[in-house]
């Protein structure tokens, strides 16, 4: 405990002390809090590192309770999920109950859990076992909680991959995929009834991995540009995530939902890849995580929605050493498993230096072998690969509508590999 909480003062006075962020700077940081590795350190050691970078929201791929007890009293706001494997059942409105009784009221008012996402990143699967059970499943999730009289502190929702856009450019001609209105409308429905928010993962990193050579690394990783106007409504974009952003909210205009809220679910740059990932360095990803964070203390909106405060969850705490696909699926994280940065975001003095698992100075927080497996019970479908999030893009650097972007999708938390290889052509 000691160490930990020397770890927190030190953390948190480094990050402060680079302009980074700090508690009173980013109220609105959210980050993914991903468990798909065998060297974690315990959830009680994770508390002091997430209260150093001023995170102030978890969110989690799906109930586990060890970190929900770990959270206890601290004030940290939770996102909790059921996974893709378990739609079917919890469309069933008794399962449903059962599973926010043991997952979420077991655990209020101690720990905050605020939102429960079913499913992530199902309509872009393109299997109607899952798809046709999204909705039930949501649907019954929220009638629980109102039988529990808990649907006032805990909304219902699910994540969606940016693929579900058709056109994504300009941002005012945002709309989604011709296939999926038919499923999504109904969702946005629902969304609007209850007051839920429509949740993105958004990577513009994707859009420079598949075109290199054509797409501005400055306009992805909120560096100084001249940026790109949108010629149809005259706003100008000086960052990529802005501009998608913004195409979510011409598709949910266009459909009618003009009101309805947006939050990214994730985003976030890879520090390590694999020869064919361009991009993936430590560099990059100081540059998009520490802009990103910067613009959330800002408090500042995209160019159509500039009175919105952003609600971004940053991908992810740590590396996770047991994600299936290329190298820069397990290498996302802020931190390492020991409690040392990964890499820097623009934090002055000595980072903790790790040796056998532990840390050798006082910048870090000493997390022995107490490792954390992912529980075999959780479930993280639609997240073991975030390569899969296919991105639609296009900006005005003379880049092809028709790149090509590979998606990989596991199918299973166990790691067996069903993987779907498509092309992304964006026409226009």
């Amino acid at each position: 405990m000691e160490s930990c909480t020397r770890f927190c003062y030190c953390a948190s006075l480094l990050l402060s002390i680079s302009g980074i962020v700090s508690p009173a700077m980013a109220g609105s940081l959210g980050i993914n809090y991903g468990q798909i590795a065998n060297n974690l350190p315990t959830p009680e050691k994770v508390v002091p590192l997430v209260k150093s970078i001023g995170a102030t929201k978890v969110k989690l791929y799906d109930a586990n309770p060890q970190v929900l007890r770990a959270f206890a009293n601290t004030g940290v706001e939770f996102i909790v999920a059921i996974g893709n494997d378990y739609l079917s059942k919890i469309r069933d409105p008794g399962k449903a109950q059962e599973w926010i009784k043991s997952n979420v009221q077991a655990h209020l008012p101690a720990t905050k859990i605020t939102c429960i996402t079913v499913g992530n990143e199902v309509l872009t699967f393109n299997d109607t076992s899952l798809s046709d059970n999204l909705l039930p499943a949501m649907q019954s999730v929220h009638t629980a909680l109102v039988n529990m009289d808990l649907d006032q502190q805990v909304t219902v929702t699910t994540a969606h991959s940016l693929a579900i856009l058709e056109t994504s450019y300009p941002p005012s001609a945002g709309a989604f995929r011709r296939d999926l209105v038919g499923c999504i409308t109904p969702i946005l429905n629902l969304h609007a009834k209850i007051g839920s928010p429509f949740l993105i993962n958004a990577y513009p990193y994707f859009a420079y991995k598949a075109s290199p050579k054509q797409v501005a690394l400055d306009f992805v990783l909120f560096q100084p540009t001249q940026g790109v106007v949108d010629p149809v409504s005259n706003l100008h974009y000086d960052n990529m995530l802005f501009s998608q952003i913004d195409a979510v909210y011409s598709a949910l205009s266009s459909l009618g939902y003009k009101k309805l809220p947006i939050h990214i679910s994730e985003t976030g740059w890879p520090s390590k890849g694999d020869a064919d990932e361009a991009g993936a360095t430590p560099d990059n990803a100081k540059k998009y995580n520490g802009n990103l964070i910067k613009l959330i203390s800002q408090k500042k909106g995209t160019p159509m929605r500039p009175s919105t405060d952003l609600n971004i969850y940053v991908f992810a705490l740590f590396n996770e050493n047991m994600k299936p696909g290329p190298t820069s699926e397990r290498n996302y994280g802020l931190f390492k498993p020991d409690g040392t940065p990964a890499y820097s975001l623009g934090i002055t003095g000595a980072d903790a230096v790790p040796t056998n698992n532990r840390t050798t100075t006082s910048g870090g927080v000493n997390f022995g072998n107490s490792a954390t497996p992912p529980s075999p019970e959780s479930s993280s479908t639609g997240y073991l690969s975030i390569s899969g999030a296919q991105v639609s893009f296009s900006i005005l650097f003379s880049i092809s509508r028709g790149d090509r972007l590979k998606a990989i999708k596991y199918r299973n938390h166990r790691a067996k590999e069903a993987l779907k290889e498509k092309d992304i052509y964006m026409m226009g």
